[in-house]
C-alpha cells in the first residue's frame, strides 16, 4: 500500500490550499479515507474522513466549515480543500485509511503564516 501527498506549501491567513492523496496498491474504493495532521511538537491528530458507501464525512470540530474532503474513485484520490487558513492549521498533512494502518506517506506540509 502507498500514498502519496502533495499540495501543500506557503500561505497568509485566510488563504486557501487544495491537497491530494494518490493512493495505490489496496482497495481504495472499499476502505473509509481520513486526513490527519502533525503540527510541531504535537501528536498526529485526524482532521476530516470520507466513507466508502456513502461517503459520510466528518471534521475535527476546529476545521468545521472551513475544510472540506472529497473522493474520487476512480482515480483513487483523496482530497482536502482548505479555506480561511489559519497558523493553527500550520502542520504536516498525511492521508490513510481511516482508522489509519502503518503506511504513512511523507506528508505534504502546510504553513499558514499570520
Amino acid at each position: 500500500a502507498q500514498v502519496v501527498e502533495s499540495g501543500g506549501g506557503l500561505v497568509p491567513t485566510g488563504g486557501s490550499l487544495r491537497l491530494s492523496c494518490a493512493a495505490s496498491g489496496f482497495g481504495f474504493t472499499i476502505n473509509t479515507m481520513a486526513w490527519y495532521r502533525q503540527a510541531p511538537g504535537k501528536e498526529r491528530e485526524k482532521v476530516a474522513g470520507i466513507g466508502n458507501l456513502n461517503w459520510d464525512t466528518n471534521y475535527l470540530d476546529s476545521v468545521k466549515g472551513r475544510f472540506t474532503i472529497s473522493r474520487d474513485n476512480a482515480k483513487n484520490t483523496v482530497y482536502l480543500e482548505m479555506n480561511s487558513l489559519k497558523p493553527e492549521d500550520t502542520a504536516v498533512y498525511y492521508c490513510n485509511r481511516d482508522p489509519p494502518d502503518s503506511n504513512w506517506g511523507q506528508g505534504t506540509r502546510v504553513t499558514v503564516s499570520s
